[in-house]
């Protein structure tokens, strides 16, 4: 059996107890870290590479926001998930912008966090119903589109998809793994707002990203 190993980030030490608690519940599942505070957690997680980090987004030291920006192209194979008391809109757009792979509110049950950390680890997203319907409701604007910043290797990315390039292809032209690139084209797809390969190509021209 595959291990998925995991580490959790939060300020407060009850919930990561309780998160702990639910988590290896399931055989596969191994908790290798937790820490209360952000800025130890990056050097923690850096150091081993967790498959999956569930954070908190509201902390006083460093938000989540911050830690996950900080923290994606440094592990670049490590998946996030959000974990948050917050539905807003603001929240879950500045937190899929730097690049989560799951939103999960707090208010969720055992069974729906389970399922969040085995959707990421094959490759898929995970939104709580309540997320998903703000997503869905809320769109992210033009205006908003104008602001985004691609980073230089999710360039080399889309510029790899415009030559009809295969993820095994990409990655061994970039000498990254194929989740890597997977991992690249969410976070692009979810930055641009794209919602196809065509529309992707189409703004990434626009924006002036390629050429």
């Amino acid at each position: 059996m595959k291990h998925i190993s995991l580490y959790l980030v939060d300020n407060h030490q009850m919930l990561i107890d309780g998160l702990k608690a639910i988590i290896t519940t399931e055989p596969e599942f191994r908790v290798i870290g937790e820490c209360t505070l952000p800025l130890l957690a990056i050097e923690q997680i850096q150091l081993l590479k967790p498959d999956v980090v569930l954070t908190d987004i509201n902390m006083p030291e460093l938000s989540g926001i911050d830690l996950v920006r900080k923290l994606k192209p440094r592990v670049p194979e490590t998946l996030f998930i959000a974990l948050s008391m917050y539905g807003e809109r603001s929240y879950i757009k500045d937190m899929l912008q730097a690049g989560v792979s799951g939103y999960v509110l707090k208010n969720t049950g055992r069974d729906e966090l389970i399922r969040a950390i085995k959707s990421v680890v094959t490759g898929k997203e995970f939104f709580s119903d309540d997320v998903t319907f703000v997503i869905d409701t809320n769109p992210v604007n033009s205006e908003e589109l104008n602001k985004i910043n691609l980073t230089e290797r999710e360039i080399d990315i889309i510029e790899c998809i415009a030559k009809e390039m295969t993820n095994a292809e990409m990655a061994k032209a970039l000498f990254i793994s194929e989740r890597t690139v997977e991992t690249h084209r969410k976070n692009i797809f979810r930055k641009t707002g794209s919602r196809s390969v065509l529309g992707l190509v189409k703004f990434a021209l626009d924006k002036g990203f390629i050429k």
